[in-house]
């Protein structure tokens, strides 16, 4: 088995502290990193956080004197209407639409969001993860991936088109 064999090294520096291992303001990506490493951001994620328990905690009030699937859905008009005044007040207070403008990008933003949860849920739980195997836990691997996802996505669209 003779031959040569060829070694090929890169010409940059071994040294770690050399390396950039965050995307340069130059360098593509730059931007998309910047907007959710921000504080707004964080505050959004708190907002959106605070709202969910409202819709959860306000199902269990609503239960007392309505059925569980009337509950539900103003439950979640109430952990809607939550969200859309604290990321008015608190995530996006320079907004220059009127609050008519921004109810209805909010929910033409947040109907998109479901219909994407639903998707990505329904495909990762039917067709992409058992394809890779995954067989335990399929469903809820799929909605809490299905659920994340659209937290980046509602937020630039509110950044962008509801609160702009």
């Amino acid at each position: 088995m003779g031959g040569r064999y060829v070694l090929l090294l890169s010409r940059r520096s071994r040294h770690l502290r050399e390396h950039r291992f965050r995307p340069q303001p130059s360098e593509a990506g730059y931007n998309v990193i910047r907007q959710f490493a921000s504080r707004q951001f964080l505050v959004f994620l708190l907002s959106g956080g605070f709202a969910a328990a409202v819709n959860f905690g306000s199902r269990i009030i609503y239960s007392q004197w309505l059925d569980f699937s009337t509950a539900i859905a103003i439950a979640y008009l109430t952990g809607m209407a939550t969200a859309f005044i604290l990321n008015r007040i608190f995530v996006f207070k320079n907004s220059g639409n009127s609050i008519h403008q921004s109810l209805l990008w909010f929910a033409v933003i947040n109907i998109i969001a479901i219909f994407q949860t639903w998707l990505i849920s329904i495909t990762l739980a039917y067709y992409l993860l058992p394809w890779l195997g995954v067989h335990q836990f399929t469903p809820e691997i799929a909605h809490l991936i299905g659920v994340v996802i659209p937290v980046f996505t509602s937020y630039i669209g509110h950044k962008h088109w509801t609160f702009r």
